[in-house]
């Protein structure tokens, strides 16, 4: 990757997109657009289309049909995998392309946009089409006189609501299981994350996706998100996003069909550090980059770091210093190492957070202000707040900013104490190097993923998934395709 190519792709205009159902681009039903803002510069990059619930309606419809056609629901799997690994190899030779317009989109620094987004979403579809031909059925241990089969069928139509932060990565986690099961799907990309999405159902038909199978509709939440929720269509439902809106889908499951409701809703996750770490000095280098890539705008991000009082004071100074220290800048610069908010709302809860918890008493060791501000970007300081208590809003509450909380513990049961002490279940992690302390704390932190001396970096393998108010259900790993499968019984009499 080189900077001449990122700026020749940065200054390529960016057509107005439309809606991408049953194979094809369309306009909304009412023409209606919305404006797409570069978190860059705040300025209009292009626009999108605003869809009417009639036009959610349509693609769901294109779906279902799609879905009983069976050219893609009935075709073989290992013919399902000859199209996925072509649409991974599509990918991944348009990422760079892809990534550049992501970043134009939503702000995420290039150096890490290119791995997390194009590359990353091509390893997963390239795992999930690789997958699927390995998947059997199951021959029941019944009496000699019955054969009892348990058959693993597509389910249907499948919605998919995405977040801004990662698009591509996250969209490809719930899309590929979905596709490689033979369901159809309908997505719904967040308004201020859409475009590279609907390049991906454009390569999804040169790949030799049928048309209908993969449908994309950009608008708002309130009136996409919500017909996608209510419709009678949509099978099953895989979000990614905020509580509040995940508990809306669950209403909307329960007004309509009773579809079935997936939902990885966020974190609040603890980074814990005791005083005998293998190496503290690594530790804070981490703990730096595993809240403030990417802005702090990351689902598992670090955001409470958790500290043995012994070492606390000197630790969080050496984390406030490396932060400090840390490159705000265009998202499109390979030297710059957090990029931009994604929009200015996003950028001004941020700032709320680090003013409530300095009116409570906690105590700012860096950053908390807007920077580069001339640009007309959306860019925060990294920041670093000692003294937050567990009743501070600051520690209980997701920023999903470059806003990390520093909480002092005094031994292993206070550690545990304070890590469960949110409503949120999604990630932690623990630096000791007592082999018994981390296995005791991987058992009693109530988390889906919990690092022992790393923070992030888990691949496909593993399931991502929430513990309480962080969701239901399983991203990656071969359990992801769980929720896209239904069982169905064969019970024979011979």
């Amino acid at each position: 990757m080189k900077q001449a190519d990122i700026d020749a792709r940065r200054a390529m205009p960016v057509p107005a997109a439309g809606l991408f159902i049953d194979g094809a681009g369309r306009a909304a039903a009412d023409g209606a657009t919305l404006d797409v803002l570069s978190p860059l510069d705040g300025s209009r990059l292009t626009t999108i289309a605003d869809a009417t619930a009639q036009d959610l309606d349509a693609a769901c419809r294109s779906a279902r049909s799609a879905f009983e056609r069976g050219d893609w629901s009935r075709r073989s799997p290992v013919e399902r995998k000859k199209v996925l690994l072509k649409l991974a190899d599509l990918i991944e030779a348009r990422a760079l392309d892809l990534a550049v317009l992501g970043v134009r989109d939503n702000g995420t620094e290039i150096s890490m946009a290119l791995k997390a987004e194009p590359l990353s979403a091509a390893a997963t579809f390239r795992y999930y089409g690789e997958l699927i031909d390995k998947v059997y059925g199951e021959i029941a241990p019944t009496d000699g006189s019955v054969l009892g089969l348990v058959h693993k069928q597509p389910i249907g139509v499948v919605g998919v609501i995405v977040p801004w932060n990662f698009p591509l990565m996250i969209g490809a986690w719930k899309i590929a299981p979905a596709l490689a099961a033979g369901n159809s799907v309908v997505l719904k990309p967040a308004e201020t994350a859409s475009l590279t999405l609907l390049r991906l159902a454009e390569l999804a038909i040169e790949a030799g996706v049928p048309p209908g199978v993969f449908n994309v509709v950009t608008g708002q939440g309130p009136v996409a998100g919500q017909a996608l929720g209510l419709s009678m269509e949509v099978d099953v439902l895989a979000f990614t996003g905020s509580g509040g809106v995940g508990r809306r889908l669950l209403d909307y499951a329960a007004r309509s069909n009773l579809k079935r409701v997936y939902l990885e809703l966020g974190g609040k996750s603890p980074n814990i550090v005791f005083a005998d770490a293998p190496d503290l000095a690594a530790a804070a280098r981490v703990a730096v980059y595993g809240i403030f890539r990417n802005s702090g705008q990351v689902c598992i991000a670090g955001s409470r770091l958790l500290v043995q009082a012994s070492v606390a004071d000197d630790f969080a100074a050496e984390v406030a210093r490396i932060a400090a220290a840390v490159r705000v800048g265009d998202p499109l610069d390979l030297s710059t190492e957090a990029g931009a908010m994604n929009s200015l709302p996003q950028l001004e809860r941020a700032q709320g957070f680090v003013a409530g918890a300095l009116d409570e008493g906690a105590r700012l060791l860096t950053g908390g202000a807007r920077t580069l501000e001339a640009t007309g970007g959306w860019y925060m300081q990294p920041t670093v707040i000692a003294d937050v208590t567990p009743t501070m809003d600051l520690f209980r509450n997701e920023v999903f900013g470059p806003v990390l909380a520093v909480t002092p513990f005094t031994d292993e049961t206070d550690a545990i104490r304070l890590a469960n002490g949110t409503d949120f279940g999604l990630a932690a992690a623990v630096w000791t190097s007592n082999l018994s302390r981390a296995h005791r704390m991987v058992r009693d932190i109530r988390a889906g993923v919990v690092h022992v001396n790393t923070y992030g970096g888990s691949d496909l393998t593993v399931p991502l998934g929430g513990h309480r108010q962080s969701g239901n259900g399983y991203d990656k790993s071969p359990h992801a395709l769980d929720k896209f499968l239904d069982l169905k019984t064969a019970w024979i009499q011979l």
